[in-house]
């Protein structure tokens, strides 16, 4: 039943009013209601946001882990460039590290931060060390999703006394 208003007419108990072009203003039960349309958005964006915030938090928890292995990896390669190879020395071959105990000290040092040597490397002249140290970092808010090895290297070389004086 339609029923007549003053500017529009009632159709299914709403008011309605007809536009200009012909076109009915209102809902019909037929239209598709917007309602609650907003929420779904903000719901998506909020999921969004947390996910971007939890991304930031574990890159930069890997930075510092990736940067805390380098220092690590750096004090054990002097820990094992220590180990100088006194028989060489002595028998007048010159200032060597002595191999065998390298992997030894640096390990013994490592374990102080539950960390083990992953890979140690010589110059070929046998002054210098190189020594990799692999760590696992755990991310606090992706969980399992973002857990990988960090890789961290350092070196040190023996020097021995001082050749000629510095100037500035």
């Amino acid at each position: 039943m339609t029923v007549r208003i003053p500017g529009g007419e009632r159709w299914g108990g709403r008011a309605v009013r007809r536009w200009s072009d012909g076109r009915w203003s209102g809902r019909s039960g037929r239209e598709r209601s917007d309602r609650g349309a907003i929420a779904i958005f903000v719901a998506i964006c909020a999921a969004f946001l947390v996910l971007i915030i939890a991304l930031v938090v574990d890159a930069g928890g890997r930075l510092r882990v990736a940067e805390r292995t380098d220092g690590y990896a750096q004090e054990a390669a002097r820990v094992g460039g220590q180990q100088l190879d006194e028989a060489a020395v002595l028998r007048g071959e010159g200032y060597k590290i002595k191999q065998d105990y390298v992997k030894d000290a640096a390990n013994s040092y490592l374990a102080l931060y539950h960390l083990s040597v992953h890979d140690v490397a010589f110059s070929d002249d046998g002054s210098s060390v190189t020594v990799t140290v692999q760590a696992e970092y755990k991310p606090a808010l992706l969980g399992e999703l973002g857990k990988q090895k960090v890789t961290g290297k350092g070196s040190a070389t023996l020097v021995h006394g001082v050749e000629k004086a510095e100037t500035d």
